[in-house]
């Protein structure tokens, strides 16, 4: 065997990658363990928990468990159950508001037509819209509409339909980019442990996926909330210190020793003390003290520490939870991530309210100090009118764009403003010289660059310490002030966690069982020895396969899972191609050292080809396929390669080591049982070819005899269906509801989840799903009950 040092090297270090990789799940599955044991079956408590430990360095003291739950292999929906929803960002509001809300009519006609004709086709909406509007006039230009003020620098009155076209897909684009941004963005704050969120090729679609999601109306809410861009007047950290100091005074009377050390031993004690609090009938300090007393020295230090750091808190419930930035500057403290919650809770208090100036609005940063804290800045936005409006909103903005700063190494973000905007922005420009100013958004602020001086005409520049992907987000934020793009649900499912139990049991099911039955065949077919080196290279291609998928960070489905059964056979079908090669070359008087050379290098041309065209179907699949159909296509792709490498490359290096030790002369590649199986088989096909041609012929009318009578029996992805969610006393397996139903509605495609609970499940049909009439309904629900 050629090569067979590189060939080694190769198979050690990609070994040695995929162990890298799926260590990350054994971290995220060891603190999910500590997780449960802690909730104690309060999913809500784990999550929290989890939450905590997010930006911990958990595992070869640089990986954080956030970056290990990124790093590791993820399950899909199907498998762990959550909340599957399909945003649309409203194109046609975004090409409205870009015609300054027109009122010509051969516009408006063109709009109204193509949002008729978009329920029936997959074009893109501008597109659309264009071939209604010449339609309407041949002659008519579009620059007639789009030339306005807000687009004077993008579209022009010579501008040709073609041109207006592509500026109006950019800015589409680039408001679904910034819908993108925000969803992202509010996700991260909702607190979903391993969210997927991703732009589909259908235009202004987002598909989001939340795993293990218990809310689901809180997640409508959320998702489909329009963003609100502002820009705030700040209050410097040295104005409020005092006033910091005062709400410290007002808190300590209202929290008692009680009420406040109880809750910080909650948060900070070890088991042992909070065991303590929540056994012993004594108030919490007491229950602190006998705990002290009862624990063996080492124990005892702990708990009075514990103790130490929970009269801490009572004394100081406000600044025990924040670190005072008392400076000229817009940040007013630092805030741990566990504390925001409560620090948000006592500044909202009327009576802490009352020592700070009535103008004054608490604010979160959109993100932590650092990537890998788990610390947020707050500040303190100043109200200047009577409404409690900002004084300027994201509507003045007309462009935006990041550029490279030339004076550092970090991006900086220019941006334009309409002529109203402008005036605003130079009076609050010059009255906060040396100040700051907050661009806020969704209530979290993004930004707040310090002012160096008055900013006429409309354009400035935002200075930080931005990454160029910081600063294209930014810019994507400030852009969707000028354009309203609102988004709505257009699918939504939630899938309940022992849907995603069933499946995962049948998926390993099935696979253990293919497994067995493939290592039995060829144990069967070729004997012990060589059947054994197959099923060792099928090991290690299920293994380097699940590690590949894991290091590009790739979702194993359950589409999946049929993907690496599918490519199990496949790397069988290579390695039963090369073993009756070989014993063809046995027969012809060859050693085995030869034969085994010859087999390996005359059947590569067949599995190559076998392979080849299988490779090309996923590559497509991958290219034109979503979500299952996508998650299939991984696998099989990533299956193919790793089979290949594993029944060519490293069983061959196998029988070239043991050439070495002259074991391969003793092989037989066949069995008592199957050394005369199916040999010296002659079938005279060509003989026999006319009744070939006439059963084919059958079958080819019968095809399409079924297709014109019978049609295609639509699932209910593609014909759509009616929702039924119904409740149970107890608990039910979807899958006894599914067979039960099944036999009600006859050929109709039928689909059974659990949604939320295990007692509830939703019932999906197509059933007559072409008839709307009343009688169908009463009909459906009378099959269903």
């Amino acid at each position: 065997m050629q090569h067979k040092g590189f060939v080694t090297a190769f198979a050690v270090l990609l070994t040695l990658v995929c162990v890298f990789y799926l260590s990350f799940n054994m971290v995220v599955s060891h603190y999910d363990k500590q997780a449960t044991e802690y909730a104690a079956g309060n999913k809500m408590l784990e999550y929290r928990y989890l939450d905590s430990l997010a930006n911990d360095t958990v595992f070869l003291g640089h990986y954080t468990l956030k970056e290990c739950r990124e790093n590791g292999l993820n399950l899909g929906l199907d498998l762990k159950g959550g909340m599957n929803v399909i945003l649309e960002v409203s194109v046609p509001d975004i090409v409205r508001s870009l015609s300054g809300n027109s009122k010509d009519e051969n516009f408006n006609k063109a709009m109204e037509a193509a949002q008729q004709r978009q329920t029936s086709s997959t074009k893109d909406f501008v597109d659309l819209f264009l071939e209604e509007f010449e339609k309407l006039d041949p002659n008519a230009r579009l620059a007639a509409v789009f030339s306005n003020y807000e687009m004077k620098d993008l579209v022009t009155v010579k501008s040709t339909n073609e041109e207006v076209v592509k500026v109006l897909k950019s800015e589409v684009n680039a408001a679904v980019a910034n819908s993108f941004n925000v969803l992202r963005s509010r996700i991260d704050r909702f607190g979903v442990v391993q969210p997927n969120i991703q732009t589909l090729e259908t235009n202004g679609r987002i598909l989001i996926e939340l795993p293990g999601v218990k809310e689901p109306e809180r997640v409508r809410k959320l998702l489909q909330g329009s963003a609100n861009l502002e820009f705030w007047e700040t209050y410097n950290g040295n104005e409020l210190a005092a006033n910091f100091t005062r709400a410290e005074e007002v808190l300590r009377g209202i929290y008692s020793a009680d009420l406040e050390v109880a809750p910080a031993a909650e948060e900070l004690a070890a088991e042992e003390a909070e065991a303590a609090v929540a056994e012993a009938p004594q108030t919490a300090l007491d229950s602190l003290t006998a705990a002290l007393q009862e624990n063996q020295p080492a124990e005892a230090d702990e708990a009075e520490a514990q103790l130490d750091e929970a009269r801490y808190r009572a004394e100081h419930p406000l600044l025990s939870r924040m670190q005072l930035f008392n400076a000229d500057a817009a940040v007013i403290a630092y805030v741990a991530a566990r504390d925001t919650a409560k620090v948000a809770e006592m500044l909202n208090l009327r009576q802490v309210q009352e020592v700070f100036p009535r103008d004054v609005r608490f604010r979160w940063a959109v993100k932590p100090v650092e990537e890998r804290s788990s610390v947020y800045e707050l500040y303190a936005l100043r109200v200047t009118n009577r409404e409690g409006k900002a004084p300027l909103s994201g509507s003045a903005i007309t462009d935006a764009s990041d550029e490279l700063s030339q004076f550092s190494a970090y991006s900086k973000v220019n941006m334009a403003m309409n002529p109203e905007g402008a005036k605003v922005w130079a009076r609050l420009t010059k009255e906060n010289v040396g100040r700051f100013i907050a661009v806020v958004m969704d209530d979290m602020v993004y930004s707040c660059p310090k002012v160096n001086g008055e900013i006429t005409g409309g354009r400035s520049e935002i200075t930080g310490n931005f990454t160029p992907q910081e600063a294209k987000d930014l810019a994507n934020v400030l852009k969707s002030g000028k354009m309203p793009a609102p988004s709505r649900i257009v699918q939504e499912d939630v899938v309940g966690p022992s849907l995603g139990q069933e499946a995962v049991e049948k998926g390993m099911i099935s696979f253990i069982v293919a497994f067995i039955l493939l290592m039995c065949y060829m144990i069967f077919m070729y004997g012990v020895v060589p059947g054994l080196i197959v099923d060792a290279s099928l090991l290690f291609n299920v293994f380097f396969l699940v590690g590949i998928l894991a290091s590009f960070k790739s979702v194993l489905t359950l589409p999946g899972i049929a993907g690496i059964v599918l490519t199990l056979g496949m790397a069988v079908d290579a390695n039963v191609l090369v073993y009756e090669r070989v014993k063809e070359e046995l027969l012809g008087g060859k050693s085995h050292k030869a034969a085994v050379t010859a087999g390996y290098k005359n059947a590569l041309s067949a599995i190559i080809d076998g392979n080849l065209t299988t490779l090309l179907t996923g590559i497509i699949l991958f290219a034109f396929g979503t979500g299952p159909i996508r998650g299939f296509a991984t696998t099989l792709i990533i299956g193919i390669m790793t089979s290949l490498f594993s029944a060519l490359v490293l069983t061959r290096l196998v029988y070239a080591w043991m050439e070495k030790g002259k074991v391969i002369d003793t092989l037989a590649f066949s069995t008592p049982l199957s050394k005369n199986l199916l040999k010296n088989v002659n079938i005279n096909w060509v003989k026999i070819r006319k009744a070939g041609y006439v059963i084919s012929s059958v079958f080819m009318l019968v095809a399409i005899g079924s297709l014109a009578t019978r049609h295609l029996n639509l699932g209910i992805d593609f014909s759509g269906g009616r929702n039924y969610v119904v409740r149970f006393a107890d608990n039910v397996s979807t899958e006894d509801v599914l067979n039960r139903l099944q036999n009600g509605f006859g050929d109709a495609s039928v689909s059974v989840i659990t949604i939320g609970s295990e007692n509830q499940v939703r019932i999906t049909t197509n059933y007559k799903v072409q008839d709307r009439s009343q009688s169908v309904d009463g009909e459906v629900e009378t099959i269903i009950f």
